[in-house]
């Protein structure tokens, strides 16, 4: 990373600036802040614009969301976001109901609560393990280190070749339509404001197989980890 290049600070937001689904607190806020003095910020999340933009108490930053298919630039006038882009593509959802069953016989996941599959507005799916209605405890307790959705990543990928897989939250995969993940959202997000990937540098903790930031960590971005967000402020201290 050479910082005197660096023009824009992009980040994840649950694990990386707060605790999962949690709101910001003082001292990130603060962490924000003094980047904000030297840098354009950028959130680049998984999940909506606006939800990200409330959890984080309607903090002052451009939001990418959807993985590149929401994106949303915060309006100084009225203190609020404007989306600029919601893309919502087509699914075949019997398509997709019937390869998550055979995914399910495959592995043994016939037992779950609530549906079989979860259809968002945008295009983007999740195949919950346990279910869409099971309880918190059970998808908290289900896979913490992620190596029993890893071991059966490469094939839930290849039978789900039309979309970018993610293993997602405590006991789903995520799945977004191709071409978009985070590294494609960046990039449309460079063409678009002129910039080079040099120019951005991005924060992340979900690096690893699998993980929503990986496609952005085994690239040509400069990247910054983080494995505790309490761990922010100090990481990100050597951009100031």
């Amino acid at each position: 990373m050479d910082k005197s290049k660096i023009k824009v600070v992009a980040m994840d937001l649950d694990g990386t600036l707060t605790q999962h689904k949690q709101a910001l607190d003082a001292e990130h806020k603060q962490a924000l802040d003094e980047l904000s003095k030297r840098y354009k910020l950028l959130m680049v999340g998984a999940g909506q614009v606006m939800r990200i933009f409330n959890q984080i108490g309607q903090y002052p930053i451009d939001i990418i969301g959807n993985y590149g298919l929401q994106c949303g630039v915060y309006n100084e006038n009225t203190k609020g976001i404007d989306i600029v882009r919601d893309l919502q593509f087509p699914v075949d959802k019997d398509s997709v109901e019937k390869r998550v069953a055979l995914l399910r016989e495959k592995y043994g996941y016939t037992e779950f609560s609530g549906d079989n599959v979860e259809f968002h507005p945008s295009g983007c799916v999740t195949f919950p393990i346990l279910g869409t209605k099971a309880k918190q405890e059970d998808k908290l307790a289900f896979d913490p280190d992620r190596l029993k959705r890893r071991k059966i990543y490469d094939d839930v990928k290849e039978t789900f070749s039309d979309y970018t897989v993610f293993v997602g939250g405590s006991s789903s995969f995520d799945m977004a339509p191709m071409p978009y993940n985070k590294y494609y959202a960046l990039d449309l997000y460079c063409k678009e404001n002129n910039l080079s990937h040099e120019n951005i540098v991005y924060i992340g903790d979900d690096y690893g197989l699998g993980g929503n930031d990986e496609s952005v960590y085994k690239s040509d971005f400069p990247y910054l980890t983080i494995d505790d967000y309490r761990t922010f402020p100090s990481v990100i201290s050597e951009l100031l």
